[in-house]
């Protein structure tokens, strides 16, 4: 019974589409295959899987092994930065990850301290030596390119071979060679960082002796005295520069306010000075009122007679006084007469204050500074320079004194840059804005195609409906009719069998007569019949649908 059901689908379905015109039978295909393909489509972006990096930055040995293990494994892989990276799908990741592992991949045998396990018990000094330095490269070529935006780096390490009869204290040196990804640099920090990285790894070895380089030829930083002026005045010119951005910036959205965008044009130069320098002063101070520590006084005098011997006359150059300090003296007189000599001296030492002051200037003092205000013609002759000249000088902190200039002048402005970029923005906002609109025209007349497939679909559907229904009504009276024949029959052939059954038993009375005899008419064929009869006449009432087809297959055979 199904497979009738799905069989009279099927003719449905085919009938309704013969019954569509060449335009609608057009459409109805092209639907059909836009769905296919879509649903296509979505499986097989669906079933595409997703990469993951198995590992990254490999030696072309280890990525070998690991493509061999991964196509013994049947997993789909793809290769990406030159070979280095191994791409899987990402629900592969952690299970391949495991698998390599137990097969000791990456091994990474050529580099860093995997070197010391090949070493035996027959290597020489002269190797154990070269070993423990390609290792030491090895490592520090691992650990550089774990800092972020360095893709390789290599380390080459020179070590002088300690000598017991040989004075020369020789420092170990090294070389770096790093690389970065495209259109990427290091900055000054992470040079800095991967010079003091290397100077602390190997013993004896001071930041001065390692060059850093980039694969672009470049030298980011050399050793020595050199090295680290040039790292300075790498760092003093962007701290110059950017001294100078702030001031412009914050000076030109000032002026921007006034004569508008695009209107005036700030340029700052400034001489910083970077000299670190340290100051030292001491005073001495006595407060007034304040008890001397300490103080002593001491007085001295002499009486002697007037005698021929006695010396007289001035006391010689100190004229009287002793230590440099005065006396009371009373100078005797030479010949005769008595003599007299006083003295007193007297000491105090105060308490003295004593301050010690140290300072340190910090570097990035303003030298000089130098300030250009240009302004347009056609908005400047709206404003007082002078003006702009005074609130420009107390923006910037100008100070003369230290010799600092400013110069604000007007002049006309080259617009015809900025026309063409704004007629070249214009115009790609207007390719925009067509490309919208077209865009909305295809979708608009997508949705309108879509919107006449499904009312043609649905006029058509009804269209159908109607002839199906028609074609049902016709059915049915066709079946009321056949119903009705078939009850006209059977009543017509219960009668006849009536009438001859009547004439039988009648017949039964009278002599027979001669001729051929009347034919007998069977209780059980009657009977079967009826038995069919109730059965096509219960069909029709229970499946009128079923039956209505099988007649419409059997006039189809018959036309």
């Amino acid at each position: 019974m199904n497979l009738d059901r799905i069989k009279a689908s099927a003719q449905g379905v085919l009938s309704g589409f013969k019954a569509f015109t060449a335009g609608q039978k057009l459409v109805a295909g092209a639907t059909v295959l836009a769905v296919v393909g879509a649903i296509a489509f979505y499986f097989l972006w669906a079933s595409k899987p997703t990469y993951a990096p198995l590992y990254t930055s490999l030696a072309s040995k280890d990525a070998s092994a690991i493509v061999d293990q991964l196509t013994a494994a049947g997993v789909t892989y793809e290769l990406t930065d030159g070979g280095q990276t191994i791409m899987v799908p990402q629900d592969q990741v952690y299970p391949m990850r495991l698998k390599m592992s137990a097969a000791n991949l990456p091994s990474q045998s050529d580099t860093g301290y995997a070197l010391l396990d090949q070493q035996g018990v027959t290597t020489s000094e002269f190797m154990q030596q070269v070993g423990y330095q390609r290792a030491m490269e090895g490592e520090l070529g691992s650990t550089i390119k774990a800092i972020d935006g360095v893709t390789s780096a290599s380390v080459h390490l020179a070590i002088p071979q300690k000598d017991v009869f040989s004075d020369s204290d020789s420092k170990p040196t090294a070389a770096v060679l790093v690389g970065t990804g495209a259109g990427k640099s290091l900055s000054q920090a992470q040079v800095q960082t991967i010079t003091h990285l290397v100077s602390s790894s190997v013993e004896g070895m001071s930041a001065d002796g390692v060059t850093v380089a980039g694969t672009d030829g470049k030298v980011l930083s050399t050793g020595g005295a050199d090295g680290a002026s040039a790292s300075a005045n790498g760092d003093r010119d962007d701290q110059t520069k950017a001294f100078e951005q702030r001031l412009s910036t914050s000076l030109q959205q000032m002026l921007s306010q006034v004569v508008g965008q695009d209107h005036a044009v700030v340029q700052v130069t400034a001489d910083l000075d970077y000299d670190q320098t340290e100051t030292k002063s001491q005073t001495y101070t006595s407060g007034d009122g304040t008890a001397p520590l300490s103080e002593s006084s001491t007085t001295e005098s002499y009486t002697g007679d007037g005698g021929q011997n006695a010396a007289g006359g001035v006391l010689g150059s100190t004229n009287g006084t002793l230590n440099g300090l005065e006396g009371n003296t009373t100078n005797g007189t030479g010949g005769s007469g008595n003599g007299t000599y006083n003295q007193e001296k007297s000491t105090r030492n105060n308490a003295v204050n004593s301050v010690i002051e140290t300072r340190q200037s910090a570097p990035g003092k303003v030298r000089k500074l130098g300030v250009a205000v240009l302004l347009d013609q056609k908005t400047a002759g709206a404003v007082d320079m002078a003006e702009v000249e005074r609130i420009a000088s107390s923006a910037v902190a100008l100070d003369t004194a230290r010799g600092d200039t400013l110069a604000v002048s007007s002049m006309p402005f080259d617009t015809s840059a900025a026309q063409q970029g704004e007629a070249a923005v214009a115009a790609q906002q207007a390719q925009a804005q067509q490309d919208e609109l077209m865009g909305m025209v295809k979708t608009g007349v997508a949705g309108l195609g879509v919107l006449a497939l499904l009312i043609m679909t649905m006029i058509a559907t009804r269209r159908r409906r109607k002839r199906a229904a028609a074609a049902a009504e016709a059915e049915l009276a066709k079946l009321d009719e056949l119903k009705a024949q078939l009850e006209r029959t059977r009543t017509s052939e219960i009668e006849a069998a009536i009438a001859e059954k009547q004439a039988l038993v009648a017949g039964n009375d009278f002599p027979q007569l001669s001729g051929p005899k009347r034919a007998e008419v069977d209780p059980l064929v009657v009977a079967e019949q009826e038995k069919r009869m109730g059965e096509i006449q219960s069909l029709v009432d229970e499946q009128p649908e079923e039956v209505a087809r099988l007649l419409r297959g059997w006039l189809a055979v018959k036309g």
